[in-house]
């Protein structure tokens, strides 16, 4: 039934506001709990942690794709349920579909996510030095906040989007079409945000470089190619990725102990092609 109709329910949501709740019913789809089969709104409510006030999900392009984002870490860590949805369309449904039942949907990729009650003030404040100067250090890539996350566990840092702005899927679908419109594109896009894992070796090591030495190009070089990273591993699409391959490479020369200023040898074949040339010019001047 649901690999007949679905489509067309999904389709209904979105156009029929009268019935949207009633088609909502009849929505299904696979999620961290479901063990591979196809599960509902009204069983995922049933399985909801006592105090969870939203219904998870996140958007990508396969399930399998989707396990393994950085987004679910401390959510399947602490027993939350996550709704995969990988169909396109599931994009502009959620859009339409804000709530269900009385709970909220929170797309985990997002800005706003809560995961039980908040204990890390402590924590933010340890980092704000870094915070502060790491925001500074990404003025240029249009980050609008650099702040410790409430959803990591092992990855050092995610960038995640505006409440009401395109995901990271979203901005993918909507750059593979054709008759797009750039200006639409810039202004949906919405602004990013840098999320830290403050418990992360990566990220407590940079703190402490930042406060020994602010104007040190080698941490900023390191903090930029770190965004970068976690820009990748959170869907989006680099905007520059030849700049980012010149920064893996100076980090692979580094590892190495390569000097930064080691040069490229001469490629011989240049001198014999010049050659070669040459004899042939010569010897067409002799036949004439």
């Amino acid at each position: 039934f649901w690999n007949e109709f679905g489509k067309s329910i999904k389709l209904g949501i979105i156009e029929d506001a009268t019935n949207r709740n009633r088609l909502a019913k009849l929505l299904r789809f696979e999620s961290t709990k479901s063990d591979g089969k196809l599960t509902s709104l009204d069983q995922y409510i049933s399985r909801m942690k006592s105090g969870q006030k939203d219904i998870f999900y996140i958007t990508g392009t396969s399930k399998e794709q989707l396990e393994k984002s950085p987004f679910l870490e401390r959510l399947k860590k602490k027993n939350y349920e996550v709704i995969f949805f990988t169909d396109p369309v599931d994009e502009y449904l959620m859009q339409y579909l804000m709530d269900y039942e009385g709970k909220q949907f929170q797309n985990v990729s997002k800005e706003g996510l809560k995961i039980g009650k908040e204990k890390n003030k402590e924590l933010k404040e340890s980092f704000k030095e870094l915070t502060k100067w790491w925001k500074n250090a990404l003025a240029g890539d249009n980050v609008d906040e650099v702040k410790v996350s409430n959803r990591l566990d092992n990855t050092p840092c995610v960038v995640v989007t505006s409440k009401y702005g395109w995901s990271a899927n979203m901005e993918r679908i909507m750059q593979s079409q054709t008759l797009s419109d750039s200006s639409k594109q810039a202004y949906m896009r919405g602004k990013r945000i840098l999320e830290i894992n403050p418990r992360h070796p990566i990220i407590k090591d940079l703190r402490e470089r930042v406060a020994k030495d602010s104007e040190d190009e080698g941490v900023k070089q390191t903090a930029q190619l770190i965004y970068q990273t976690a820009l990748m591993e959170s869907g989006f699409n680099l905007p520059d990725p030849k700049d980012f391959a010149s920064r893996i490479y100076s980090s692979v020369k580094s590892s190495l102990n390569i000097s930064p200023d080691a040069t490229i040898e001469d490629d011989d074949d240049v001198e014999e092609t010049e050659i070669e040339s040459e004899t042939k010019e010569s010897a067409g001047k002799d036949e004439l």
